[in-house]
């Protein structure tokens, strides 16, 4: 059996990868809110 200890992998890349995601996918929704805004103003 290997010796694993719960808790104790270096997740460092991970968690820098899931902090790049999370800030894409913001970036994407605001500028597809601020799309639609503008969109329904110069349709309006």
């Amino acid at each position: 059996m290997a010796d694993h200890k719960h808790g104790s992998m270096n997740i460092e890349v991970q968690e820098k990868t899931f902090a790049g995601f999370i800030k894409a996918s913001a970036w994407v929704a605001g500028v597809s809110v601020g799309i639609l805004i503008f969109m329904a103003l110069v349709n309006s």
